[in-house]
This record gives C-alpha cells, sequence and structure tokens, in this order.
C-alpha cells in the first residue's frame, strides 16, 4: 500500500509574496524559470530558499526588483552600493536602494530526476 499523496499547491512567485498559508520564516522552493542565472542555476532546477537567511556579497537571493517583482540574482555590493546581478551577462544589473528588498537567501539547488544532482549554498 502506497502512502496518501500530498498536494503541493503550484504558484506564481508574486503571489507567492503577496499571499501566502506559510509563515515567513519557513523556507519555500521555487523553480528557475529562464537563462539569467546559467551557467550555475538551469531552467527547470528548483531552489530552496530562506527567507531569515543572511544575505551578503555574493550570495543568491530572491529580491524584489525597482518595480517590486520578485526577482532571482546574485547580491553585490559595490562602492555605490547593492545590486543584483544576474550571472548571464546579456541581463541588465538591478540597483537596490537597500537590503529590505531581499526576500531570501537560496540554500540549495536541486535538478529534477536526478536524485544526487544537488548543490548547497550559504
Amino acid at each position: 500500500m502506497y502512502p496518501k499523496s500530498i498536494v503541493i499547491p503550484v504558484v506564481p512567485a508574486a503571489e507567492r509574496f503577496s499571499t501566502s498559508d506559510c509563515q515567513s520564516a519557513e523556507p519555500y522552493a521555487l523553480m528557475v524559470l529562464g537563462d539569467s542565472m546559467q551557467p550555475e542555476f538551469n531552467d527547470g532546477e528548483i531552489i530552496v530558499i530562506e527567507p531569515d537567511g543572511l544575505c551578503k556579497d555574493g550570495s543568491f537571493v530572491i529580491a524584489d526588483d525597482v518595480a517590486g517583482e520578485p526577482i532571482f540574482r546574485q547580491l553585490r555590493q559595490t562602492a555605490d552600493g547593492w545590486q543584483l546581478q544576474a550571472l548571464n551577462p546579456a541581463y541588465p544589473v538591478v540597483p537596490l536602494a537597500s537590503l529590505s528588498a531581499v526576500k531570501g537567501v537560496v540554500l540549495m539547488k536541486k535538478s529534477p530526476g536526478k536524485p544526487r544532482a544537488k548543490k548547497y549554498y550559504a
């Protein structure tokens, strides 16, 4: 006999930040979409986010961009302040007014269908 199935709802990242049944301190997972964070993060990989994670220069984060939309980028500190940088140079750098825009830090990534293909961060 198989254990009872658990249904995990899939919602857009923007919706997750506006309304959520989870406590703000609970880790959550997102799927990488697109090529902005290649070669480190590929389309379809799953990333686990720690909302209360310590962000520092070089951390991979989920943050609000200048339009208030969630964005997955690497946090960088420069002489001019903080910025969000894509690993793919085809994407622009996004300046941050403050670190309060950071919503969580990437703890790990996992490639679906590959049990041993995971990597930890932070």
